[in-house]
């Protein structure tokens, strides 16, 4: 294990001990401080999982590589989880975008932060158009779709729902995948909208 990984290993089982999160981010912050930031994603890389770790090392990532657009969605990934809010993350997510549009993780977060469902929808249907073979892109345009419909009562994002869900169940893999695509499009296709 090369040393910054066990040096933030360390701060992070100090941290699992104390839970001063304060005390974690200022010893990350001096571990990573004079590190490159190649040398920084490779070391964090063992703890991805962390967002306690991701984010500190992935701050400085970003001040050193603002365009660094996987640095971008990584950093984003790690603020969506930890509830920072849409706004910073769809800043970042949009930087990414602009710095390699065929990031789908940055299309990704970009619609997820989106907080008007209707303009959610709008999103998760740029997405699967950027990216027509991302069947998750298209579950989330199919869900966000529906739970639009049910909100709205509005028949036009029922139909993209149960046209969405249609061909994810023309591309299911198995008998699972098949059996809930068929249910919910039952469900959605007895709705009286």
């Amino acid at each position: 294990m090369p040393p910054l990984t066990e040096q933030l290993s360390e701060a992070l089982q100090r941290f699992d001990a104390d839970g001063n999160v304060g005390t974690l981010f200022d010893t990350v912050k001096a571990l990573v401080r004079d590190a490159e930031p190649d040398a920084l994603m490779a070391a964090v890389e063992p703890l991805r999982e962390r967002p306690e770790i991701v984010i500190p090392v992935y701050e400085q990532v970003v001040a050193r590589r603002p365009d660094h657009a996987r640095a971008l969605v990584v950093l984003a990934n790690a603020y969506w989880i930890t509830g920072r809010g849409p706004d910073v993350v769809g800043e970042l997510a949009e930087r990414a975008m602009r710095a390699d549009p065929a990031n789908r993780g940055a299309w990704h977060l970009w619609a997820l932060a989106e907080a008007d469902v209707r303009s959610r929808v709008a999103r998760w249907t740029k997405v699967s158009q950027q990216f027509p073979e991302d069947q998750l892109a298209r579950a989330a345009l199919a869900d966000n779709a529906a739970g639009l419909a049910g909100a709205q009562h509005d028949p036009l994002a029922l139909d993209l729902a149960i046209r969405t869900y249609e061909g994810l169940l023309a591309e299911a893999q198995t008998s699972t995948q098949r059996r809930a695509l068929v249910q919910t499009l039952e469900t959605l296709k007895g709705w009286k909208i």
